[in-house]
């Protein structure tokens, strides 16, 4: 199988990277999960998974629970003991059949992510995976988080789910203040991707109440995200709310900006990407508990004031 497919080659020879993408790729990419990649999931408690809806829109969504809710049977199989939450799209990408999914699982004390990509189906009591490509993240961009369990009875339960076709004033006060978002893509025969973007307070820029854009700022060369994009624009984001655990799940399309002139205006960035939403889902309380900020990543660009 090969590593890439043409819109990520596209996008690694158009940025000069492409020999660096086939040297990361080969040592790092690979459809087994090594012993210790499967110690690394079975520890974690969040797990965020990119996908298509049957209407074939793209969205991020995200999956938790206690240390153990995702356990390793084999090397190519991964059984998730979580379902969506109430309101949660990926219910219904779920519904029937088996799905292409990505995966992303991140540790934010210690910056470590892991990503997985492959085909998902629904079980009684989670989701059960098949790995196509597995593979390790740098630390780049992560904020460091900590995870605060709620006391019994301390946290309201999930509130009334909100559909829009925009963002609402506190959806573009969230974006504008965030730190971490969540971005899924898709290509017609290499499957779903979910990917972290990280940065300082403001790196994501909001226009008005259905346009976004944010730097692309240096990574592993290999463009999984943008090489989806170049093939297929259908796009969703997730941003968290870490402290009352909403989620404000967009989905839309996304176009990549190769222009020096506008990327040399903010630090950091080697490229610009632009977000039009197209349906907004808010869903009240859905991560539980909280994750308090306890540092900013110390690779994170500086913020220049700018707009679009």
């Amino acid at each position: 199988m090969a590593i890439f497919h043409d819109g990520e080659l596209r996008v690694q020879e158009r940025a000069g990277e492409h020999e660096v993408a086939v040297k990361v790729g080969r040592g790092l990419v690979g459809a087994e999960i090594p012993d210790v990649a499967a110690d690394f999931l079975e520890q974690q408690r969040l797990l965020f998974i990119g996908h298509r809806d049957p209407r074939g829109s793209v969205w991020a969504s995200v999956l938790s629970g206690p240390a153990g809710f995702i356990s390793v049977s084999d090397p190519r199989s991964v059984r998730i003991g979580a379902v969506p939450p109430e309101g949660d799209v990926l219910a219904g990408s779920l519904a029937s059949g088996t799905h292409d999914l990505g995966l992303l699982a991140i540790e934010f004390a210690s910056r470590r992510r892991m990503r997985i990509n492959g085909r998902g189906r629904s079980t009684d009591d989670g989701v059960q995976i098949t790995t196509d490509q597995v593979y390790s993240n740098c630390p780049k961009y992560i904020s460091d988080r900590d995870r605060v369990e709620a006391p019994p009875g301390g946290v309201p339960g999930p509130g009334a789910v909100r559909h829009l076709d925009r963002l609402d004033p506190v959806h573009r006060e969230l974006i504008r203040t965030s730190d971490t978002f969540f971005i899924a893509t898709a290509h017609v025969t290499a499957g779903a991707d979910v990917s972290h973007r990280g940065g300082n307070p403001g790196f994501v820029a909001v226009a008005d109440d259905r346009n976004l854009s944010w730097p692309d700022y240096r990574g592993n060369s290999m463009y999984q995200t943008l090489g989806n994009l170049d093939v297929d624009p259908r796009a969703g984001l997730l941003f968290v709310d870490w402290s009352s655990g909403d989620l404000l799940q967009l989905t839309g399309t996304a176009v990549t900006d190769w222009s020096a002139t506008r990327s040399a205006e903010i630090p950091g960035a080697r490229r610009m990407v632009d977000f039009i939403v197209e349906h907004v889902v808010e869903l009240p309380a859905a991560l539980g508990g909280s994750w308090p900020l306890a540092g900013l990543a110390r690779t994170n660009p500086p913020i220049a004031g700018w707009l679009i």
